[in-house]
């Protein structure tokens, strides 16, 4: 299937790994053009050498107010086009209500709520009729995560307001998009996951409650997140979209 992503410009935040790279690798891989960026410059500099000329890695912080202007400008500058943004953002420090500090709170609101706020804001502003939003969230959208309290604090939060942003869009032919990420087999939920004790075991308990009795590739979720980034997905807008496997029940 063509996804008419050929020559089409995407902003990719948080990409150097995990699922932000995973969409970066899709995105190129069916003929976009890619500005990922990542919190070391160096670093995003490699991933995107990894994906070829179609990619160009930028050392940026979402919490930076001016972020969000500079990646923009970076995808004309290097690209000559702007169309499209998928804000992913590392996860909040883990821990239950009593673990989190004032500080991890206020540094992962500026990170991952207001951040992407800035981000799709910037981008509502410079994009075109036929331009999308997208968001990488959580399962914790619908259902809290034990020992993830700030996550499950804020991406509800972020959900609403992709809600809204949709809503206010659509009407200008911009998309706005979210996904719904459960077991993705990264570095990240198997650290989460408690592989490190018996990861066999570990893996077979939390198997055992997906439907599909697997956790999902990067690959998979990157290929959703090109489907919903692309024209091919040109009727779909403020939707959230379970990457889990099957494991939320209900509607």
């Amino acid at each position: 299937m063509d996804l008419g992503l050929n020559n089409r410009v995407y902003v990719v935040t948080g990409a150097t790994r995990g699922l932000g790279n995973a969409a970066a690798r899709e995105l190129v891989a069916d003929g976009a053009k890619v500005v990922l960026t990542g919190r070391d410059e160096k670093t995003a500099a490699a991933a995107a050498a990894e994906l070829g000329p179609n990619a160009v890695g930028i050392g940026a912080d979402n919490a930076d107010p001016g972020v969000a202007d500079r990646l923009v400008a970076a995808a004309r500058e290097h690209f000559g086009g702007f169309d499209g943004i998928l804000v992913s953002v590392g996860g909040p420090p883990p821990g239950f209500v009593a673990d989190n500090t004032d500080e991890q709170w206020q540094a992962a609101f500026d990170s991952v709520f207001l951040g992407a706020v800035r981000l799709a804001r910037t981008a509502a502003a410079e994009l075109g009729e036929g331009g999308v939003i997208g968001f990488v969230l959580s399962a914790s959208v619908h259902e809290p995560i034990p020992g993830l309290t700030v996550s499950n604090g804020l991406r509800p939060g972020l959900a609403g307001f992709a809600k809204s942003l949709a809503d206010e869009l659509g009407p200008r032919g911009i998309r706005v998009v979210g996904l719904l990420p459960a077991r993705i087999d990264t570095d990240r939920v198997r650290e989460l996951d408690g592989f490190s004790a018996d990861p066999e075991a570990t893996r077979a308990a939390h198997e055992s409650r997906i439907p599909l009795r697997r956790y999902g590739t990067p690959q998979e979720f990157g290929r959703t997140a090109a489907f919903l980034l692309s024209p091919a997905a040109s009727y779909l807008t403020g939707v959230m979209l379970p990457v889990d496997g099957g494991a939320r029940h209900g509607f």
